[in-house]
């Protein structure tokens, strides 16, 4: 779920607004560097940007009044990075927030802390952690990890922003999890399937040149 606009706090959107920026500022520096040295990985990018934003546009209903939806960064983050994926990641959820009103501008921090930076450094992580049990299984940990890593950040940014009256903090991101994951767990493992697919098609394409 992308937060929506005016939902947080004032003071909670320009928090994780800053939280995001050094990551975004530090992955437009990597970004230009990589496109510096191979011009032609611009059509790569832009494929990965269409994946991520495709994806975490289809709403599918929720519990409770809410959505959830794929993520679709862990492609980008395997082929890139998760440094480059954030700016990719912002540049989506700006796009989707901007012609779809998924998300909102004074919420665009906190979505892209969640969908664009913790999303894509967990998919990395697991991947690397999993490359033991073969480049497939460990593409699909990565994807249906990241994706529901990034509902565990916007459980606890939603959870701080909105603490229950008993249990504070904590009881709220358990009643926003709980929510979220009736859904969200089901369409993690989706994505990871399609990231598998996705991957092993790209990788596929060159040898089918070379034939």
């Amino acid at each position: 779920m992308h937060i929506a606009e005016g939902y947080l706090p004032a003071v909670h959107a320009a928090a994780w607004t800053l939280g995001a920026a050094p990551f975004v500022a530090d992955g437009i520096r990597q970004l230009n560097a990589r496109v510096s040295a191979d011009r032609s990985e611009r059509y790569l990018l832009a494929a990965a940007a269409a994946f991520a934003f495709a994806l975490s546009a289809l709403k599918l209903p929720s519990v409770a009044g809410s959505s959830s939806h794929p993520t679709g960064v862990a492609l980008g983050s395997l082929l890139f990075g998760p440094r480059i994926m954030s700016v990719i990641g912002l540049l989506v959820l700006l796009f989707q927030a901007l012609l779809l009103a998924h998300g909102g501008l004074t919420t665009l921090g906190a979505n892209a802390f969640s969908m664009a930076i913790a999303g894509p450094w967990m998919s990395w992580l697991l991947n690397r952690l999993s490359t033991r049990l073969g480049s497939g299984p460990a593409a699909f940990i990565a994807a249906s990890g990241g994706d529901l890593f990034t509902y565990l950040v916007t459980a606890l940014q939603l959870a701080i922003a909105f603490p229950a009256t008993d249990g504070g903090v904590p009881a709220a991101a358990a009643r926003f999890v709980g929510i979220f994951g009736v859904t969200q767990i089901p369409l993690a493992l989706l994505e990871g399937g399609l990231t598998v697919f996705v991957l092993r098609s790209l990788k596929a394409q060159p040898q089918e040149a070379a034939a």
